[in-house]
């Protein structure tokens, strides 16, 4: 088997990547900046097009996977036999995997032995090409959306796809020619007489009797031949060894082909924790045998390892670009983020110029990958390029303000395993049930507790880095405050202010007062380098601070609208001079297909109004389908194509690099960075398959953000004497702040039991 290298954080590899690419583009302009085999940019090459979102195969994938990719992009096909010798492009031996084979001949399954499996199902070899012309392809994975499956997309022949697509290179992937054989259907004729109608640029399978059959036809041609490596345990059929074991012997390999695609964890593995373990020699023993290595199976909707924080960008980057090693191409559902990865943010450096106008806003520090609001998730927010750093400000019983991104402590520490779970109340008035709130606790038992990573995606099994759950510290607004002013590549600090009302009139705590006095303390009204970012949903706390230039005021827009009124941004400027909106007030979307775009954006901005839009996240699911479940991508029509002047993100990292994209200073933007018209997607769809129209989001009047003046602050009851341990607190209160009984830990846990279940 290959060998695994000395140990390397990804982190590690990442920074050398850039660093030694930088050095080697700026030292030597003769030497190419790549380390694939023969010099040149790795290859895109799209696996049955444009399939993570289109159906595999699909004239649709391939169409949008050119129109979309480098300008060397490579179409794969999965080349299957009909029993009259045709070959089509499908990406599984049984046709019912990926069309409605099934509606059609629902009599004509059979059960034949693959690979030394017997399988029961619809194979190409029992039809010819006419009975599969009414056949229509559809989705072969569940998770993605099946509203492109009534579009009338037949399956397609190579000719075809030729034809439709006309892509810059085509790869043929022949992964079943021992079954063909059997079934007396030559793959080799039938590739050979292909490479005659058209350009075949590699062609590429599993098995090693295929590829020497071929040797003769194709060995120094323009065409080369690739071996497919499959699991290390799987037996290729044809020498009855496992592929570990073909893969101990390059040099055979190199005998009968010019390259090997490998599952991408030949390369990186994976560990059962989803952590990165160290890389492999492979693709330098691979290199030193004269052959390409391709790496296989990235889709930015898969399982990506926490080591890159759900950005796939990341993930191509530490196989192309990691001052290591780089293969020689990837194979991928979604080929345009491969293509703008290579194009756009390879071999950049740390200090890359800034090529776009964009503020990148924390939320809650890089709280993607820490958890939030502490001094790890800062500290990673700096390192990874924000510009603001910001603080939710919350007021501890004793009157200390510190930052944490919910006042309700279960939804970012561990307090409901601690000694103040007994707190568990309801608060009608900020519409939560079953919190421990942080003005119940002391500052000094606050820092008992531990922070826990904020994971808004758990319905669909997405955890955020695991082995961060509780790393790092919360901190006083003085200490964030003194944290950001000594970082100097930060510009600005983004205070955001809620529930002031609520806790002036009801707790006793003035939040205003204490942010001013923490801003005074640290020196920030004394100072110009900084800027000062007040944020709220209240527009009374932001009527407190209009007596001073000194800040920044930013209204926040509490639902997602779809328009505003002309007087009610004229009262708006009356308190704010930004706002900041969701992504859904600029692309309203419908079972996460945009719908279209609103002009609350250039509104808003005409009337010299900053805007700023919330919240961006890498988890694919938090992304529409339009935008390709590319982050990156999503930032771009955002910006670029809306004109946001700031994003406010838990993963800056993803922003700050994407503000430096070299294709943003491009005269012409690439297509694979270029904006797509909102809604298109929906246009691509039959009528049947439409999302259920929505209402539209509401359009924002004078009344939706007029606020009372901030109540003043109530004299706070003394607190309760504390125990021994000084841990104790305020017992829990009911409604209506009457005293509830606390039940048994048994009893707890059935409510809680209960409640999942009827809320899932």
């Amino acid at each position: 088997m290959w060998k695994l290298r000395s140990v390397f954080s990804l982190f590690a590899v990442v920074l050398l990547c850039s660093t030694a690419a930088l050095v080697d583009a700026q030292g030597s302009r003769g030497r190419s900046r790549w380390q694939t085999l023969s010099g040149s940019a790795p290859l895109v090459i799209a696996r049955g097009g444009f399939s993570g979102i289109f159906p595999d195969s699909s004239s649709a994938a391939y169409q949008v996977a050119v129109q979309t990719g480098t300008s060397s992009l490579h179409l794969w096909c999965d080349v299957q036999l009909t029993s009259d010798g045709a070959g089509i492009c499908f990406p599984d031996i049984r046709l019912e995997n990926g069309s409605v084979i099934d509606s059609f001949y629902p009599n004509r399954s059979n059960t034949y032995t693959v690979n030394g499996v017997s399988m029961r199902g619809w194979f190409p070899s029992d039809f010819t090409l006419d009975e599969l012309t009414p056949v229509t392809v559809k989705q072969r994975i569940f998770s993605r959306a099946p509203n492109f499956d009534a579009t009338s997309s037949r399956i397609l022949t190579v000719d075809e796809v030729v034809s439709i697509a006309n892509p810059p290179g085509l790869w043929l992937s022949v992964p079943h020619d021992a079954f063909y054989s059997q079934h007396n259907l030559s793959m080799r004729s039938f590739v050979i007489a292909a490479s005659r109608r058209v350009i075949v640029n590699y062609i590429s399978s599993p098995e090693v009797g295929f590829l020497n059959s071929l040797v003769s036809r194709f060995g120094a041609g323009v065409t080369k031949l690739v071996f497919q490596f499959l699991r290390p345990d799987d037996v290729e059929p044809t020498t009855n060894q496992t592929y570990g074991s073909l893969l101990s012997n390059l040099t055979r390999i190199r005998s009968f082909a010019r390259g090997i695609i490998v599952p991408k964890y030949y390369i990186w593995p994976v560990g059962s924790n989803i952590y990165l373990q160290n890389y492999t020699s492979l693709v330098f023993d691979a290199h030193r045998a004269g052959l390409e290595v391709f790496a296989s199976d990235f889709a930015n909707d898969g399982t990506i390892p926490y080591d890159f924080g759900y950005d796939p960008v990341a993930e191509y980057l530490s196989y192309v670009d990691n001052g290591i090693f780089s293969v020689d191409g990837v194979l991928s559902d979604f080929p345009i983020t491969p293509s703008a990865t290579i194009d756009c943010f390879s071999h950049m450096g740390r200090n890359e110029t800034v090529q776009a106008n964009l503020l990148v806003i924390s939320n809650e520090g890089a709280s993607g990958l820490y958890p939030g609001c502490t001094d790890s998730a800062y500290e990673k927010a700096v390192s990874d390029g924000v510009d603001v750093l910001d603080c939710t400000v919350q007021m501890t019983s004793d009157g200390i303000p510190f930052c944490l991104g919910s006042i309700n402590l279960r939804d970012r520490t561990n307090v409901a395993q601690s000694n103040f779970s007994n707190l568990t109340t309801n608060n009608p008035d900020l519409n939560i049930e079953d919190g421990i709130f942080a003005y119940s606790l002391t500052w000094s038992q606050i820092q008992s507790l531990r922070p826990a990573i904020y994971n808004p995606y758990l319905n669909y099994s997405m955890s955020r880095n695991p082995r961060a759950r509780n790393d790092g510290n919360l901190m006083q607004l003085s200490d964030f405050l003194e944290f950001a002013n000594n970082a100097s590549s930060v510009s600005g600090v983004f205070i955001r202010i809620e529930n002031a009302a609520y806790l002036a009139a009801n707790q006793g705590l003035g939040v205003t007062d204490a942010v001013l006095e923490a801003l005074a303390d640290a020196g920030y009204n004394n100072q110009t380098t900084k800027r000062i970012m007040i944020t709220s949903s209240d527009s009374a706390v932001l009527s407190r601070f209009n007596s001073s230039s000194d800040y920044e005021l930013l209204y926040v827009l509490g639902e997602d609208v779809s328009d505003i009124m002309n007087s009610t941004i004229l009262e708006m400027k009356d308190f704010a001079n930004s706002v900041v909106i969701s992504k859904e007030s600029v692309f309203p979307t419908d079972k996460l297909f945009v719908t279209g775009e609103t002009n609350v954006v250039p509104k808003l901005q005409a009337f010299n109004l900053t805007v700023y839009v919330q919240y961006f996240r890498n988890e694919f699911v938090s992304q529409p389908w339009d935008f390709f479940s590319d982050a990156y991508f999503e930032i771009s029509m955002h910006t670029t194509y809306m004109g946001a002047n700031g994003v406010i993100t838990d993963y800056p990292a993803t922003a700050a690099k994407y503000k430096r994209s070299r294709c943003l200073g491009y005269r012409v933007l690439p297509v694979y960075m270029s904006p797509v018209q909102p809604g298109g997607l929906l246009h691509l769809m039959a009528n049947t398959s439409l999302p259920p129209a929505e209402a539209p989001n509401a359009v924002l009047s004078d009344n939706d953000v007029a606020s009372p003046p901030l109540p003043p602050v109530t004299v706070r009851p003394p607190p309760p004497s504390t125990g021994g341990n000084g841990t104790s607190a305020p017992g829990p209160s009911g409604r209506n702040g009457q005293p509830i009984l606390v039940a048994s830990s048994i009893l707890s846990s059935i409510l809680l039991l209960l409640s999942a279940l009827v809320l899932g």
